[in-house]
């Protein structure tokens, strides 16, 4: 897939939902490589916001971008607009603290790209994808579990003490016009019980029942519903848009119980580390490892370099096998890997960021000084893989110092800091 931008120009009008205020917009196309980035036009200097999950300032009832202390309120709606039409680059100009609600629903959103055409571009569009589940407990109740998936499916679940929302589920592939049909017009709502208390704190100000489902006291204020579980598909869009923040096409089945804008955040980043850690393509094999490293086995504790920022970071894998020879002695009949080998592991895979700081590789060897901050967070077991990133602090002359963690299944299991030194064989 290429990445993509707006065939021309368009432009959307109206009110923010909570500031109240007017609210307009201009979406420009941008070169590749560009991404979605947005510019506050009514505030004199104000840079650029890029869309990622990195600048999101604020979660409260909608998603905030922010650089500096200039900030545009609810980018969730055009965010998940531009997703669902394939659009990787744009530059969206915007006069006002606040994305316009239209009529609550994405559709405005939509079908103003649609009419602006869609244009491939000379660049492949970057992809997020994954090679295992993923899985995160939010706050507030909230959860996620994301599975591999050709494309974008998300299956949500939402649970509301009112008779008129109650608990609703469903359950969509987002791909091929999935998202126009079956989310894009589902609207925002609101609950009227909460009308004061949430102006009093300068929200909802601009919420009527022109552009939200407004919940009485014995049920919907502005009906039909366009879908009878139009709630959870609002709620459904509002995290497709959230996932437009990692800063790539997602694909993943996303199975979502009471999302909410900061659990939505929160997964998010934590997709993004998850996919990180495991990429499958080895910078370095285990044949070339043992290039660089004296140990061999039983005391090799790197099976593969994944990832590599020279003079910066490293990240290697241990497959922790009940076969290791030490799961005989340590804890038998309840194997657990030794803390000590765990960070012999941090130790050997810091050992080879420095290979790359090495006129001679070769006839250099790294004798490790000390380990400070050491703690162990979590057993490890037969089955794991142990993800270890090692980061350089400092280098001054031939002694380094480097920061190591190993994780299992996105969790940390063990930290480090150590000190180095680099001599002659």
């Amino acid at each position: 897939m290429n990445q993509q931008t707006l065939g021309k120009p368009f432009s959307l009008e109206g009110t923010g939902v909570h500031t109240g205020g007017a609210a307009a917009l201009t979406v420009r196309p941008a070169e590749a490589g560009h991404g979605i980035v947005f510019r506050r036009t009514d505030v004199e200097g104000s840079g650029d916001i890029p869309a990622t999950v990195e600048h999101v300032v604020d979660t409260t009832l909608g998603t905030t971008l922010g650089v500096d202390g200039v900030v545009v309120h609810t980018v969730e709606h055009l965010m998940a607009a531009l997703a669902s039409q394939g659009v990787d680059n744009c530059l969206v100009e915007v006069h006002g603290a606040e994305i316009p609600i239209g009529d609550g629903s994405f559709l405005q959103a939509v079908e103003a790209i649609r009419a602006a055409g869609v244009v491939e571009q000379d660049a492949p569009a970057r992809v997020i994808s994954l090679e295992s589940p993923f899985a995160l407990d939010g706050e507030g109740g909230s959860s996620y579990v994301v599975a591999p998936w050709d494309g974008l499916k998300i299956s949500a679940t939402i649970d509301f003490d009112h008779p008129a929302v109650g608990r609703q589920s469903a359950s969509f592939d987002l791909d091929a016009g999935g998202f126009d049909a079956e989310i894009a017009p589902a609207r925002t709502f609101g609950f009227e019980a909460d009308g004061d208390a949430l102006r009093a704190r300068g929200l909802a100000r601009g919420a009527g029942l022109e552009n939200s489902i407004i919940v009485g006291e014995t049920g919907v204020l502005n009906g039909p519903l366009r879908f009878d579980d139009e709630f959870v598909r609002h709620k459904m869009g509002d995290l497709a848009g959230d996932l437009a923040l990692a800063g790539g096409r997602v694909r993943g089945h996303v199975v979502a119980d009471r999302p909410s804008h900061k659990g939505n955040v929160a997964l998010v980043k934590g997709l993004l580390e998850h996919a990180r850690r495991s990429r499958r393509a080895p910078h370095l094999d285990i044949n070339r490892i043992m290039d660089c490293l004296p140990h061999r086995y039983p005391m090799l504790m790197v099976d593969r370099i994944v990832d590599f920022e020279a003079g910066k970071r490293i990240v290697g894998i241990k497959n922790v096998s009940i076969n290791e020879p030490f799961f005989e002695g340590h804890y038998p009949g309840h194997p657990i890997m030794p803390g000590v080998l765990i960070v012999e592991a941090m130790a050997q895979v810091g050992g080879l960021l420095l290979m790359e700081e090495m006129d001679e590789p070769g006839e250099k060897v790294v004798y490790f000084m000390s380990a400070d901050e050491v703690k162990w967070r979590r057993p490890v077991t037969p089955g794991d893989t142990l993800v270890i990133e090692a980061e350089l602090l400092r280098f001054r002359g031939q002694t380094v110092r480097m920061a190591g963690k190993a994780f299992v299944d996105g969790k940390l299991a063990a930290e480090a800091e150590f000190m180095a030194r680099i001599v002659d064989k």
